[in-house]
């Protein structure tokens, strides 16, 4: 549905992106994580045909990129990091703009712009004037208008740049929303909660280079090395700490009032015997459960050796 063969882009004596190799799949939604200057901006310009690539090509929906704009066009909804509205416009008006642009009939115009306001929570501001919207709003509506031509593909940037707590929280709810109506979706951030829990695959960009990309589990299954373990007990704690500390795998373990964290170097059948020796020996288990690294903690990992 989206792929990137070889893509690279060079200002001048600057390499903005090495040579970016990169394939989703249709339904999927694709977290594109790194710290701003990474590439990311650059990439997605490219695949929504605002930017030339200096070498490399790319293709959406089945159509090339550098030889097919215009189908490009028809088939993405782009959001860009920095988006503007028009002053004087109502909310409708807006909307109707762009679906003028995108040549969709005068009756049809109606009835789709109806749809997206009601998906997008906007009807009650229909007549409102974009310019006195709150930043949320007009989040929203510039997603609205990336939904006008009903295209397959959505290309976000930073969605959700700027919003408070509650606002992003809806922003996701979106995402979601619009990736089980089928929608491919490619969004960035460099805010990593954001795309931890609503992201199918995600790939990690820094300083124009994909270091690594994938399903988020398996991305966390490469990464991870010993394996974390959360027990909490309800008694038998000392002996729980005991039968954890003698087990041939343990690595490391840190205890506190009623918990502990334990890494264990195994494969899940030894995850699974720690567990057996600790209802044999009646430790009152209750919770026992691996804990993932976090979006965060997966960044960290893998750019480590860049950082200098």
């Amino acid at each position: 549905m989206i792929e990137l063969i070889d893509f690279g882009k060079d200002y001048g004596e600057f390499r903005a992106v090495e040579c970016l190799n990169l394939k989703i799949e249709a339904g999927e939604m694709f977290g594109f994580i790194g710290p701003n200057g990474a590439g990311k901006s650059t990439s997605i310009r490219f695949l929504a045909t605002l930017l030339k690539a200096t070498r490399g090509e790319g293709t959406v929906n089945g159509h090339s990129v550098t030889r097919d704009p215009m189908a490009v066009r028809q088939s993405v909804g782009y959001m860009p990091d920095n988006f503007g509205v028009y002053d004087g416009m109502k909310v409708w008006e807006f909307l109707d703009f762009f679906a003028v642009a995108y040549r969709i009939g005068k009756t049809k115009r109606k009835q789709v712009i109806a749809d997206v306001l009601e998906l997008l929570d906007l009807a009650h501001k229909r007549d409102d004037f974009v310019n006195g919207l709150s930043r949320g709003m007009k989040q929203r509506l510039c997603l609205a208008k990336t939904l006008v031509h009903d295209p397959p593909v959505l290309i976000l940037d930073e969605p959700s740049s700027g919003l408070d707590p509650r606002a992003r929280i809806e922003v996701k709810a979106l995402l979601k929303e619009l990736r089980r109506m089928g929608k491919t979706i490619l969004i960035s951030s460099h805010i990593l909660s954001e795309l931890a829990d609503c992201c199918t695959s995600i790939g990690i960009i820094e300083r124009g280079q994909l270091l690594m990309h994938g399903p988020i589990e398996d991305v966390y299954r490469r990464i991870r090395g010993n394996r974390s373990i959360e027990v909490r007990f309800t008694s038998g704690m000392d002996v729980g700490l005991s039968v954890i500390r003698s087990f041939p795998a343990t690595r490391n373990v840190v205890a506190d009032v009623n918990h502990c964290l334990v890494e264990l170097d195994t494969d899940d059948a030894g995850v699974s015997q720690l567990l057996q020796q600790l209802v044999a020996n009646k430790c009152g288990i209750r919770n026992f459960a691996e804990k993932d690294p976090s979006l965060e903690d997966v960044f960290m990992m893998v750019t480590k050796g860049l950082v200098t």
